[in-house]
């Protein structure tokens, strides 16, 4: 097993992004989801297990811009991953027109 965690900051006002909808997704033959949450009040999730492989995060970052009644380009953010044995960490910047990840620690 490994563990996978995400940190979403809005760029914009350079603090948390508090209430983010995040679905874990196993990729493969069948795609199968893992887990879902919300990020807490850090812009995080965190402890979440999964086998090693191929997988996607899904950022629903449309509901989270139109709760705050702001237009945006990207209504998903999906990543897509290799989980590896080690610790995941997938953090996402996010703006309304533009969004940018790396691999965290």
């Amino acid at each position: 097993m490994t563990t996978v965690s995400s940190h979403v900051l809005d760029a914009v006002t350079g603090t948390p992004a508090t209430g983010v909808r995040l679905t874990l997704i196993r990729l493969g033959n069948e795609a199968a989801e893992v887990r879902t949450g919300l990020t807490d009040a850090d812009g995080r999730v965190s402890g979440w297990e999964t086998a090693p492989g191929p997988h996607r995060i899904r950022f629903d970052t449309g509901a989270w811009f139109a709760a705050r009644g702001i237009a945006t380009f990207y209504p998903e953010v999906a990543i897509d991953f290799l989980a590896d044995e080690r610790h995941c960490h997938v953090p996402l910047l996010l703006s309304p027109f533009a969004y940018s990840t790396y691999r965290g620690s």
